[in-house]
């Protein structure tokens, strides 16, 4: 098994019942399921690993192309493909454990409520998993997903269903197309949701000029990348005043500069997405730079600036 490397104290980050060595974790999609990754960089410098998200059956994605560019970010309809939940649980979870000591976090997706509750079910039965992110705001599939994130009544019975199907704590990951992301947390909230992730891409699309039709195979696809930063900042800030529990920020995040503010606004912990594809350093240059900008603002612990922002 990879042993955790030890991270000073300063950047430790705790979430009830978890123990993170630091804030910074890669976004689910951006991470697989680690046995890439971990050709590149040492990934036990990582305070969690996001595994890729996972469906009851396993599934082929959509059509290509998948991903095209955009200015300051990047447009993807991957589509969700994964093995399925059983080959997650009985391959991809054991060899992501044998290589990465810290706390793997699950990607529970669906197409239907019944869906979702199995996936968790299944998922939480390894012992490997230490929480569930809750995927109800993926933009880039034809049915499910963020039809679930959109609509309050929908998010909070996804919601109570998995809380109903898993013991381990629960993370629903929010959409930001939606007119009041606030109202969305509360509902999740309310069904007890042990936290929130957001935010998730924003939905979007290009079209090829010569061929005159849209360029992803899906039509639309999810915009991240540096373009929809403040757009998360914003939402953070919003559902920190909105419910108490905690959060996980995610969006645009590029730099410590970008992962400080982050957490002023109200996150716990931040998740680096589209960046890890331009670099696959991203995740443990953050880490390696997060003390010195810390000395330079006066931080003595990450966890003393989580919300600071709010403080009157």
């Amino acid at each position: 098994m990879g042993q955790i490397t030890d991270h000073p104290s300063r950047l430790s980050v705790y979430l009830p019942d978890i123990h993170f060595a630091n804030p910074i974790m890669p976004a689910s999609g951006t991470f697989g399921f680690g046995k890439e990754a971990a050709l590149l960089y040492d990934i036990n410098r990582l305070g969690a690993a996001v595994v890729k998200g996972t469906t009851r059956e396993p599934r082929h994605g959509n059509p290509l192309p998948r991903v095209t560019d955009c200015p300051s970010g990047l447009l993807n309809a991957v589509g969700l493909e994964n093995p399925g939940v059983d080959a997650v649980v009985s391959h991809e979870l054991p060899a992501l454990r044998a290589l990465f000591g810290g706390p793997i976090i699950s990607n529970v997706c669906g197409f239907s409520i019944e869906e979702y509750a199995y996936v968790a079910a299944r998922l939480d039965e390894s012992p490997h998993i230490a929480m569930h992110e809750l995927n109800i705001s993926c933009p880039n599939v034809n049915h499910g997903g963020m039809s679930f994130g959109v609509d309050p009544a929908s998010a909070a019975a996804v919601t109570r269903a998995v809380k109903r199907a898993a013991r381990k704590p629960v993370y629903v990951k929010l959409s930001p197309n939606v007119t009041d992301i606030t109202t969305i947390a509360k509902a999740c909230a309310d069904e007890g949701a042990d936290g929130l992730t957001l935010i998730n891409t924003l939905l979007g699309m290009r079209i090829d000029l010569r061929s005159r039709r849209p360029i992803l195979g899906n039509t639309f696809g999810g915009l991240s990348g540096p373009a929809v930063y403040s757009v998360a900042l914003r939402m953070i800030y919003q559902v920190y005043e909105a419910v108490n529990i905690p959060i996980i920020g995610v969006g645009g995040v590029c730099s410590a500069r970008n992962v400080i503010e982050m957490m002023m606004a109200g996150a716990a912990a931040v998740q680096i997405g589209s960046a890890n594809l331009v670099d696959y350093n991203t995740c443990v240059n953050i880490i390696d730079s997060l003390p010195g900008l810390m000395d330079e603002l006066g931080i003595h612990n990450i966890t003393d600036i989580i919300g600071e922002a709010h403080r009157k």
